[in-house]
């Protein structure tokens, strides 16, 4: 049944059960009020003759009345107790008649009454199914008091305002992704032009160019790797195990010391045992201790710390604008666009989606100094 049906069955039910027990209550008053025992008193008219005058209602106390008379009364009682017991049987059969009619007018004054009610609802249906993602900017802004259904109505607009932001960044993505990937595959045909349509190229000449193609490859596969990790980080967890921090972070600063060449590592690393997937938490940290490094001064200081379910990395590096720490969560956004060193603006985005998918908090803050401090607590 649709709610309008359930509504106008419940309106209709309800008017019938008042409309019952008031019936009930009005019978029984009407049976048990009244008197229904007639009494008889004699008086002697002017003329001398004798006047008996019937009453309703009892009997004095201690009267009593000559036989005649108290077969009189006797048979006056039992008219009077027919003629309630009929006006009783009326009174219920009129009755139950116009209770019978009240519930088709309740029914269908309960029809109308759920329409009106269910107008908003109907409104705001058809106003959703207009929506779309060519109009998701457009928002209900149902009008009235601050009722029921006004409350639903900004609850669906905040909805719709997280999913028109969303979409934004799904726009936005797959246009900066596309323009990440592009710029490789363009660079990789020209150099392959530049071999291919040089008649005097030698092995050596070859050699040099597929040197330099390989490199954009590298590039092109870390970039995927990072659109892949992003993708199922976001996507949420699929297992759940117990990881030590501390060890998990030691492995990571090993195996970055290539990319920590000239930079002073301080490592604070205490025991922190922590649940979630490794590969990820592995991937969060060397993408902390990367970035640590990658946008960092000419013998600069990385201090990486962790302890209670925490990890921080703090790094020297350019001035951060305290605008800009935001944007740096989003996808391909960097301090400065170079198309050489190797980054993609992804690194901390993937730290956040990280984050989010262990209901870790994530906070960054920009150094007076320079330089970020980054901490992810796990709860």
């Amino acid at each position: 049944m649709t709610v309008r049906l359930r509504l106008t069955l419940l309106y209709g039910l309800l008017f019938l059960f008042s409309g019952a027990v008031l019936l009930a209550i009005t019978y029984l008053l009407v049976a048990h009020g009244g008197a229904s025992v007639l009494m008889s008193s004699a008086s002697t008219t002017p003329t001398g003759q004798t006047a008996t005058t019937y009453l309703v209602g009892g009997l004095p106390d201690g009267g009593q009345l000559p036989a005649a008379e108290q077969r009189v009364t006797e048979v006056l009682q039992q008219m009077a107790a027919q003629q309630k017991a009929d006006f009783l049987h009326q009174l219920l059969a009129k009755s139950g008649l116009a209770l019978a009619v009240m519930a088709v007018v309740s029914a269908v004054l309960g029809w109308l009454m759920a329409g009106r009610v269910l107008r908003p609802v109907r409104t705001m249906a058809t106003s959703i199914q207009r929506i779309s993602a060519r109009n998701a900017h457009e928002r209900l802004a149902l009008a009235g008091p601050r009722d029921e259904f006004k409350n639903l109505a900004d609850t669906v607009d905040g909805l719709l305002g997280r999913l028109s932001a969303a979409l934004d960044s799904h726009r936005r993505f797959v246009a900066n992704a596309a323009h990440e990937l592009r710029t490789p595959l363009t660079l990789e045909r020209a150099l392959l032009e530049e071999t291919v349509l040089d008649p005097d190229a030698t092995a050596a000449d070859f050699r040099a160019q597929f040197a330099e193609l390989m490199v954009v490859s590298d590039q092109q596969a870390r970039l995927l790797d990072a659109l892949l990790v992003l993708a199922t980080s976001e996507r949420g967890l699929d297992r759940r195990e117990s990881i030590d921090l501390a060890e998990l972070t030691g492995e990571v600063l090993r195996a970055a010391g290539p990319r920590t060449t000239g930079l002073t590592v301080v490592a604070d690393l205490r025991p922190a045992r922590v649940t979630g997937d490794p590969a990820l938490v592995q991937r969060l940290v060397a993408n902390l201790i990367d970035n640590a490094a990658g946008y960092n001064v000419p013998g600069g200081r990385i201090e990486v710390a962790t302890g209670d379910g925490a990890l921080s990395v703090t790094n020297t590096g350019p001035a951060v604008p305290p605008e800009m720490v935001d944007r740096l969560l989003s996808p391909f956004q960097r301090l400065e666009r170079t198309g050489d060193d190797g980054h993609h603006g992804l690194g901390l985005s993937i730290v956040q989606a990280i984050a989010v998918a262990h209901s870790a908090e994530l906070t960054v803050r920009a150094r007076p100094a320079g330089g970020l401090a980054i901490g992810v607590s796990f709860l």
